[in-house]
């Protein structure tokens, strides 16, 4: 099962009517399909909105932006999974909290939903006393969509999609992962570091959350 995200991640003001449904860990492509699935129901009103949380085996998901180099060679044996979000390659694996955001948000707009899982997240992370920020993205710039610690270390990334003014995807936080995999590809079309909660506990000479 995927670590407790705290309750000052959880969904608020924008989505009250927003249910939270645990997983644990599901391969990326079964949860792909459900989400599917999930979108459908959705859109055709069967369900309200939800939040999945979940984790997944290691995998490096990518959109149709993502060039070819940013992707990891054969040699790394990680698998690379083409998907229908925004962002470039992302790396998804066990010691991540995953969110697929399955709600409608035609009334919000992405923007605002894209700031509002960030500003979640970096409540979260205050909240366990390690303090985050949000990057603007300058005009013609990379996309720095995500949450980074002050010193600019990637800690979460965000990446969505909308269709018939419902989202999917959603966010990957940084818990304990097998850091040494973001050698392999190029997260998020960055050079930027990628950091976790474990690094930034030892850092400070604390145990990590769990």
């Amino acid at each position: 099962m995927h670590p407790e995200i705290p309750s000052a991640a959880r969904p608020s003001r924008p989505f009250p009517a927003l249910a939270r449904v645990d997983l644990g860990e599901i391969p990326y492509v079964q949860a792909a399909e459900a989400m599917r699935n999930w979108v459908t129901e959705c859109q055709d009103g069967r369900v309200g909105d939800r939040l999945f949380l979940l984790s997944h085996p290691p995998v490096v998901t990518y959109s149709a932006r993502t060039a070819l180099n940013e992707l990891p060679s054969g040699a790394s044996g990680l698998p690379s999974v083409l998907v229908d979000r925004g962002g470039r390659a992302t790396y998804h694996g066990p010691g991540q909290v995953i969110g697929h955001l399955v709600a409608h948000v035609r009334a919000r707009g992405p923007a605002d939903v894209v700031r509002w899982m960030e500003d979640g997240i970096i409540t979260a992370l205050g909240a366990l006393g390690f303090p985050a920020i949000r990057r603007p993205t300058e005009p013609g710039g990379p996309s720095l969509v995500g949450v980074w610690t002050r010193d600019h270390r990637k800690i979460a990334s965000i990446g969505m999609r909308i269709s018939g003014g419902v989202s999917s995807h959603g966010f990957a936080v940084n818990l304990d992962p097998d850091m040494s995999v973001f050698g392999s590809f190029v997260s998020c079309g960055l050079e930027d570091p990628t950091t976790s909660l474990r690094v930034l506990a030892e850092e400070r000479h604390r145990r990590a959350p769990g």
